[in-house]
């Protein structure tokens, strides 16, 4: 069962250490969750001298006004043998031994107490919520740790501010106000219950008295003719656990270096021997209430360790999670940061290619234009317009030039061919812009799809999203002027050398195509004017579908295909290039969420080693 009250020590340590003091909103807390026995009183109620008698040992800081200004977490260890010795946290390799013996050992434990509040908080007179931990070794203490916390006032003295009465009552009920803080409230017998601050702010935080321990000191300097037996009894003011009487040493005794050992002894005596007291005297006394207080509290580590260790579990699974999100803290050093760089990019590379390939959405988009768009533009060109009657007359007479050719109109036919298939440019040049708009678009699906990986987040460098996007669009207008190139000379080929094939099967009927042998006027009808725009429309619409085909092949070839291939090959090797500071400078994440992965990785070590100590802990069941 002693295993239960250092399994607590040990987390409750790890929680200070990890900055986990309770009160982070921001944060999970584990110290919230854990079982702590937290000392409460007003200014000279004994609550100093009813701590060092459990520990048997005179080491707190005294003096006039608020002395107590940080909570002090005192962890005490019952060891078998060896010499006694203290230890801050603060300073894991200074032990103060020959703590039995020595009275400089003492003094060198009050200042240090002192010094160290005062590094938090400054020489002044203000609070502060982060605690100090001390622990004390001794075969002569019971294993238990308590909270002491600032004496509760209600006037500013002494330089003090005006808000440290509210500033102390806010500390105070901090820790006495959560569930698993078990209350021990300290007031003097010689001051009237009713006014005692320490049984008015534990009935408003416990008013069923479930939590709250009472601790009647100065029972020896009450009026003669006066005694505490019906508070002890507890008929005054009833609490679910007995009162406990103390009797501690006077401020004679303290000024002398009373032994604390004879100050029990007394103490034990006082109660043995005062027939008001007799028939409580085994409760009584600062021993008892050490041994009572150390055996309830095991009882509540036992009873809340199953729920403690869910909760661990449970915030560890939550904590993991966020820190996921958060991605990976920033390198330190140039190749780090480079390489996190290039991590960042292929994921976002990786992304825009399973677009294109249809692992992801958006590449579909794509064939829509070639068997959609694209045809449909080529349908729309206005052939009849190029290829009207009078069209038709216009160029074959002009290509005739001032001898009129002598069996078929050739360079005509070469000539409306060629006015005709051009006009299949502008098609093909929006087939090209289209698909650069669709990988324009697919270039920041994949950034928003990269940003919400769970591996790697370019949402935390707001520069490097930036730059990686201009990058990519820059490619991609590049790409696009060698697609628009490509694209163009294949319709320009159309143009420059035609298919000899293709009339070599037309047939030839002279009767309906003119002779010869007529005038100039009498071969130019109608009939044959037709019969040319006829054979010219049907070759313009074989080119047709012939570049129906082959645009794609073009465009995929030098836009799609590149921008699968080395989308960001010019980035990189710009990046190759760069200084520390230029690199650290893509990598400018938002100081807010550096912070918070800071806090979180923190409180996640702080969580994953409170599991790991429960877990090597047995208890019984």
């Amino acid at each position: 069962m002693d295993n239960l009250i250092s399994l607590v020590n040990k987390i409750q340590r790890a929680c200070t250490a990890l900055g986990d003091h309770g009160d982070e909103s921001a944060l999970p807390t584990l110290w919230d969750s854990l079982p702590a026995i937290a000392v409460v009183g007003g200014q000279s109620s004994g609550k100093s001298s009813v701590l060092e008698s459990i520990v048997g040992k005179d080491f707190l800081p005294r003096g006039a006004g608020i002395v107590t200004r940080r909570p002090l977490v005192l962890q005490l260890h019952r060891i078998d043998e060896g010499r006694e010795y203290a230890e801050f946290m603060h300073l894991p390799r200074k032990k103060f031994t020959d703590f039995a013996i020595l009275l400089l050992c003492v003094a060198a434990v009050r200042k240090e107490i002192s010094d160290e509040t005062d590094r938090e908080t400054g020489r002044t007179k203000q609070i502060s919520t982060v605690p100090i931990h001390l622990s004390i070794y001794s075969p002569n203490v019971v294993n238990l740790t308590l909270i002491d916390l600032p004496g509760l006032t209600k006037v500013a003295i002494d330089g003090q501010p005006e808000s440290i009465v509210q500033d102390i009552d806010n500390m105070v009920r901090s820790y006495i106000e959560k569930p698993n803080c078990i209350i021990l409230a300290i007031s003097p017998a010689n001051q009237d219950l009713a006014t005692s601050d320490a049984i008015k702010i534990s009935r408003e935080v416990d008013p069923k008295g479930e939590r709250t321990f009472g601790v009647l000191t100065k029972i020896d300097l009450m009026d003669k003719g006066t005694d505490a037996v019906d508070i002890l009894e507890g008929k005054s003011y009833k609490l679910q656990f007995p009162w406990i009487g103390v009797v501690n040493r006077s401020q004679a005794d303290i000024n002398k270096s009373v032994d604390m050992i004879a100050a029990r002894r007394r103490e034990r005596e006082y109660f043995q021997q005062s027939p008001e007291y007799r028939h409580l005297a085994q409760r009584m006394g600062s021993e008892h209430l050490g041994k009572m207080l150390s055996k309830h509290l095991e009882q509540v580590i036992k009873s809340r360790i199953p729920g403690l260790q869910s909760l661990i579990n449970k915030t560890i699974l939550e904590l993991e999670a966020e820190l996921s999100r958060l991605g990976k803290p920033v390198a330190t050093d140039a190749g780090g940061k480079l390489y996190m760089i290039m991590e960042i990019c292929r994921s976002f590379d990786q992304i825009f290619k399973e677009c294109l390939d249809g692992i992801r959405s958006g590449g579909d988009k794509i064939y829509s234009v070639f068997d959609n768009q694209l045809p449909a533009a080529l349908k729309r060109l206005q052939f009849d317009k190029q290829l009207s009657l009078d069209n038709v007359r216009k160029l074959i007479t002009e290509a005739d030039g001032y001898q009129p050719h002598l069996i078929a109109p050739e360079q005509g036919y070469r000539r409306l061919i060629e006015s005709t298939v051009v006009t299949i440019r502008g098609p093909a040049e929006a087939a090209v812009d289209a698909v650069h708009a669709i990988l324009k678009e697919l270039v920041q699906k994949s950034i928003s799809e990269t940003m919400a990986s769970t591996s790697v987040e370019l949402k935390q460098y707001p520069t490097l999203r930036v730059e990686v996007s201009n990058a990519a669009i820059e490619s991609l207008e590049r790409m696009r002027e060698e697609s628009r190139k490509a694209t163009l000379q294949l319709v320009d080929m159309e143009c420059c050398y035609l298919t000899v094939e293709f009339f070599r099967k037309l047939p030839q009927d002279i009767e309906k195509g003119g002779n010869p042998t007529h005038s100039i006027f009498e071969r130019y009808n109608d009939s044959y004017l037709r019969r040319i725009g006829s054979n010219v429309l049907s070759y313009v619409n074989m080119v047709c579908a012939s570049l129906r085909n082959s645009i794609p092949k073009s465009v995929v070839y030098c836009q799609v295909r590149e921008a699968k291939r080395c989308l960001l090959d010019h980035f990189f090797a710009e990046l190759g290039r760069k200084e520390k500071n230029q690199l650290s400078s893509l990598l400018d994440e938002d100081p807010a969420v550096m912070q918070r992965r800071t806090n979180i990785a923190k409180r996640l070590e702080l969580y994953r080693s409170a599991q790991t100590e429960i877990d090597a802990v047995a208890w019984a069941k």
